[in-house]
């Protein structure tokens, strides 16, 4: 099985090595000392403290390799690459609402980064795919669960 591309910016690719850090770091000391602390409180065969710290560890552990995977597997959107005649990742595209008679602007990335609440929406969800090979004028329709929404693309920057 080969590991799926992660797709991230250089902002994406430093809060995911900084994550990495703090978890190889400061975090896994934090969860020795409390394993250390409850081993101290003699036998773990009903010690919850003990119980609970492994459980932490082994997510900690969890998480180091996710994060380890996505870094050996990352591809960095290249801001400078990315072309502004056509909506592509690392694309900033201001879009009209035609159902909401509202302006949108969305940054386009990969699905690790995505947090919709910032703007940042996946180049994998519907919206971000429909968007995806258009340019500037062209009405682009997605079909989302509740139907079809339908943008106007006003401008694409990087």
């Amino acid at each position: 099985m080969s590991a799926k591309e992660v797709v991230l910016t250089y902002e994406g690719l430093k809060k995911l090595e900084e994550e990495l850090e703090f978890l190889r770091g400061t975090k896994r000391k934090e969860v020795a000392e409390r394993i250390k602390q409850a081993l101290s409180f003699g036998d773990i065969s009903e010690n919850s403290e003990y119980d609970e710290a492994k459980n932490e560890q082994a997510q900690v552990e969890g998480r180091i390799v996710q994060l380890e995977s996505m870094l050996k597997h990352a591809r960095i959107i290249d801001e400078d690459e990315v072309n502004t005649d056509v909506v592509s990742l690392g694309s900033k595209v201001k879009i009209y609402d035609i159902e909401f008679d509202e302006e949108v602007e969305y940054l386009i990335v990969g699905s690790t980064e995505a947090n919709p609440l910032k703007s940042k929406i996946s180049n994998e969800s519907p919206v971000g795919a429909a968007l995806i090979g258009h340019s500037k004028d062209e009405t682009v329709e997605v079909q989302v669960p509740d139907g079809v929404l339908k943008f106007k693309i006003l401008e694409i920057s990087k």
